[in-house]
């Protein structure tokens, strides 16, 4: 391993927050250069698993992420057009779009910003990191790809190391029942080929958030097009919801169903609907409300093939974290983007972003909710990187 490296900062993650966080941090001018970790660089689980999703988020605001900050209006003014930035100028703004035009601009502006003379990209991934707290300084072990050793010592490290969807055990023991990946079932191209096209098969769909709704949408299109013999079982515990726009915010912005999956939701799901929808016609809700769900799981789960759970989103694995040598377990703080340790004790320059490490918001009507969104990141991060800027 060579000598440790030392640079302003380093950040863990190049989807859409790490991204936003090089953007911010780039904007500080913070005296050294910034090392960036990420296996591909190439727009996170948003690009290699979600570009087939459609958005909840109008397209005019995956613009105001691209030009918030002057690196990434750079690097838009210096990439040779056609490009992904064009091609978003083009689609309506105030309506939503699929995922692979968003993912496009991110990849756009990685491969910009992995060009600055402030940046160092490591392709690899962060190991451990320890604080030496009498220092303030971070020393990251980084293994990169060609599975060489590199430290880098620095005073902040910032954590953008994402999520993947939540596996709960199955509610049923006593009846096999094959686990179907929601990154599957989102993903149409190959949803299409993993399910029999000849033979019956159900889908036991649990969950009635956005991600459930467009796992049923998907299994009714095929259901109606080319596997004929598809029925789904959706298991959901309370009755759908919406985001409300009133005047000037969002009711249930973070949680209530948006864009095409509120479309389908409201036209073939609600119940008043779905027994004379087309979707009616392959989809049987179970209603697990009251504290049925035990036994509807018992009644209806024999019967399918696969279960698709849709009940959110757990934070990735974190690199082994410690404190002058000590293991560290760290506590997110939703406000400031910092961390506390066990001891609720700040943890000097340790901070997180995105989808594992989202801000906590509060709604006019009092309502909680954790932020998640491109645009969304990049506000919580125009708010809280001074902060971490000014650090020593």
């Amino acid at each position: 391993m060579t000598s440790p490296q030392k640079c302003a900062a380093v950040v863990v993650g190049a989807g859409p927050a790490g991204l936003a966080v090089m953007g911010n941090l780039l904007e500080k001018q913070l005296g050294g250069k910034i090392a960036w970790v990420d296996p591909y660089f190439q727009a996170g689980r948003v690009n290699r698993k979600y570009r087939e999703v459609p958005s909840n988020t109008k397209v005019a605001l995956f613009q105001a992420y691209a030009t918030a900050v002057q690196s990434f209006r750079s690097v838009i003014n210096s990439t040779r057009m056609p490009n992904a930035f064009t091609t978003m100028a083009k689609l309506d703004q105030e309506k939503t779009c699929h995922l692979h035009h968003a993912a496009d601009v991110v990849r756009a502006l990685t491969d910009g910003i992995v060009k600055m003379d402030q940046v160092l990209p490591c392709h690899g991934a962060v190991t451990a990191a320890n604080l030496v707290e009498n220092t303030s300084t971070w020393t990251v072990r980084i293994k990169l790809r060609d599975h060489d050793e590199i430290e880098v010592v620095t005073p902040r490290l910032i954590l953008c190391t994402g999520s993947s969807p939540t596996e709960v055990p199955i509610p049923l023991k006593d009846h096999p029942i094959e686990r179907l990946d929601l990154d599957v079932v989102l993903k149409p191209s190959e949803l299409v080929s993993f399910l029999s096209r000849d033979t019956p098969v159900t889908v036991a769909v649990v969950g009635a958030s956005h991600s459930a709704i467009l796992a049923l949408l998907n299994l009714v299109y095929l259901a109606r097009t080319s596997h004929p013999h598809l029925r789904i079982k959706w298991f959901t515990r309370h009755p759908l919801r919406y985001a409300e726009y009133k005047d000037g915010w969002i009711l249930r912005d973070n949680t209530g169903l948006k864009g095409l999956a509120a479309d389908f939701a409201r036209q073939q799901l609600e119940d008043a609907v779905l027994p004379h929808s087309e979707a009616g016609q392959f989809i049987s809700k179970v209603d697990c409300g009251g504290g049925r769900e035990t036994a509807q799981y018992e009644k209806h789960l024999p019967s399918c093939s696969y279960i698709v759970q849709a009940v959110g989103f757990t934070r990735d694995p974190l690199p082994e974290l410690s404190v002058n040598g000590s293991l560290l377990k760290p506590e997110f703080d939703a406000v400031t983007g910092g961390f506390h340790d066990g001891h609720g004790r700040g943890v000097r320059g340790l901070y997180g972003a995105g989808i594992a490490f989202p801000e906590r918001v509060v709604d006019p009507q009092g309502n909680v909710e954790h932020a998640v969104g491109f645009f969304k990141f990049m506000k919580f991060l125009k708010r809280v990187t001074p902060q971490w800027a000014a650090i020593q």
